[in-house]
């Protein structure tokens, strides 16, 4: 017998999707629910489990073909007693529909991405009762990466909600009921088979990640000494790196941590003002990784000061000019990125991350811009922009800067970042010592321009200054190099030509 794996619904207003990465190859054995391609739209990463347990057969869909919602992307031959995945519940026992004679169609979780199990929901746009069409968002999940919209897989009435916003869900769980479907495609299985092979390290009864075991094996670790983040204690590629680092490190043993300090007692009176509201996902995410850096890397910031002079009046003697031809803002984040592309060619480690005992050196630059939002600090990346112009840059810069406070950008925008531009003077900071986003092993930190007295040619004259912070991780770079690349970046900010000339 044969199953189809086909493209899942990707989103209200998501029609196709790029094929990124396919796990198995023809003739490679698949379990039920095992990961086997992942999917890029310009939204979320979305994953695509084994319908059926088997063989796989022939993939119509080769990496990089754009491919439409419902698409076939492969075939699965099922072997021997293995049995098909359970799939979820459309309809209801026998439930009469409320309306139509349709039948009951389950809204699920849909899949969150390889590293993610949970989700929060948090915000529902529907209410019970009310008519819903096929894809039409119904509610708003909120994990520790990304917001994803959950579509409706059918038209008719929404029934019960049984998943309230505020609620923590599983991956592939149930979040409402559709009453009156008119024979959309059910939602992904809720829940995995218990036949499921078992990996073959470790005695788990779940088979880890395809590219996690690849990861494994070039580590040299087995499955039983890494500890798995996926479902059901599956191993993800994720947590290979965290598992080779510390078993390169092998810490002396560390007094046992303290418990964290009581809350002060509150009188009655004062708690009866206060206001107890539970951490976001991305907030515990940013809180986690933020000290998860301070206390792996060893972290040192240098600082200096840049006349913005030169910079400020080329900005304003071409900005009309610029907007008019490319139709974006001239700004100042253009200069800083290409000062610090200039920079890092000639201090290379500043722009290189350490793996286990080795460095890896990166020949190109995917700069980071750190971009507040109304839900916490998120860091779009921007790709080869040592190989973009001004215009290129600002355009991305103003995209993705969208994009993040609307809550849209996808895992893969947010990694693979090799060094870090982070900007507090939009909120009037002075100066600040920022903190390293790993496993970058620097970051900038612009601050506010501010007029001040400085001694140039041997008179008082006031000047736009600002201060530069550059943050670095000591066991990479030195403090030679890190003071030569601020002094670099401050340099070409100072005359802007140098750029042009490549000095």
């Amino acid at each position: 017998m044969t199953t189809e794996v086909r493209v899942p619904t990707l989103g209200e207003s998501v029609t196709e999707a790029t094929v990124a990465t396919w796990f198995k190859k023809p003739g490679d054995a698949v379990a039920v629910d095992e990961m086997l391609c992942e999917l890029e739209t310009d939204k979320v990463t979305v994953e695509v489990p084994a319908p059926a347990a088997g063989v796989m057969g022939e993939i119509v869909a080769a990496e990089g073909d754009t491919v439409g919602v419902d698409a076939l992307l492969a075939t699965i031959t099922e072997g021997e007693g293995a049995a098909p995945a359970p799939k979820a519940e459309a309809k209801s026992e026998a439930a009469p529909a409320s309306g139509g004679g349709g039948e009951n169609v389950d809204v699920m979780v849909p899949t969150l991405g390889e590293s993610v199990t949970e989700a929060t929901v948090s915000t529902w746009f529907k209410q019970e009762g009310d008519a819903v069409a096929q894809d039409e968002m119904l509610c708003e999940l909120e994990t520790d990466k990304v917001s994803v919209e959950v579509p409706a897989p059918t038209s008719g009435t929404l029934g019960e909600i049984l998943a309230k916003e505020g609620d923590t869900v599983q991956a592939n769980g149930k979040l409402a009921v559709i009453a009156g479907g008119s024979g959309g495609a059910a939602a992904p299985a809720a829940e995995a088979p218990a036949a499921a092979p078992a990996s073959s390290g470790g005695g788990k009864d779940v088979e880890d990640a395809p590219s996690a075991k690849k990861a494994m094996a070039e580590a040299g670790l087995s499955s039983d000494q890494v500890d798995g983040s996926g479902r059901d204690g599956r191993v993800m590629k994720e947590d290979v790196p965290k598992a080779a680092a510390a078993a390169s490190a092998a810490p002396a043993p560390a007094a046992a941590p303290t418990a964290p300090a009581p809350r002060a007692p509150v009188s009655a009176d004062d708690a009866a003002r206060e206001e107890r509201v539970k951490m976001t996902r991305l907030r515990q995410t940013i809180a986690r990784r933020l000290k998860d850096s301070q206390n792996t890397a060893a972290m040192l910031t240098t600082y200096n000061e840049v006349d913005m002079t030169e910079v400020m009046a080329l900005r304003n003697e071409y900005k009309e000019e610029f907007v008019k031809k490319h139709g974006v803002k001239l700004g100042f984040m253009s200069f800083f990125t290409k000062a610090c592309c200039h920079a890092l060619k000639e201090v290379p480690e500043v722009n290189a991350e350490i793996d286990g005992t080795d460095i890896v050196y990166k020949n190109f630059v995917h700069m980071g811009i750190a971009a507040g939002t109304p839900t916490g600090l998120v860091v779009p990346v921007i790709r080869d922009a040592d190989q973009m112009g001004f215009a290129a840059i600002e355009k991305a810069i103003a995209e993705k800067g969208a994009r993040a406070r609307d809550g849209k950008l996808s895992m893969a925008e947010m990694q693979g970042g090799t060094f870090t531009i982070s900007n507090g003077g939009v909120y009037g900071s002075l100066m600040s010592s920022p903190i390293l986003n790993p496993p970058q092993s620097g970051i900038l930190g612009m601050h506010k321009i501010q007029q001040r007295p400085m001694v140039v040619n041997g008179e008082i004259v006031a000047r736009p200054m600002m201060y530069l912070a550059l943050s670095y991780d000591h066991r990479i770079v030195d403090g030679k190099g890190a003071v030569t690349f601020l002094v670099r970046v401050k340099d070409a900010l100072e005359d802007p030509r140098r750029l042009l000339m490549d000095l």
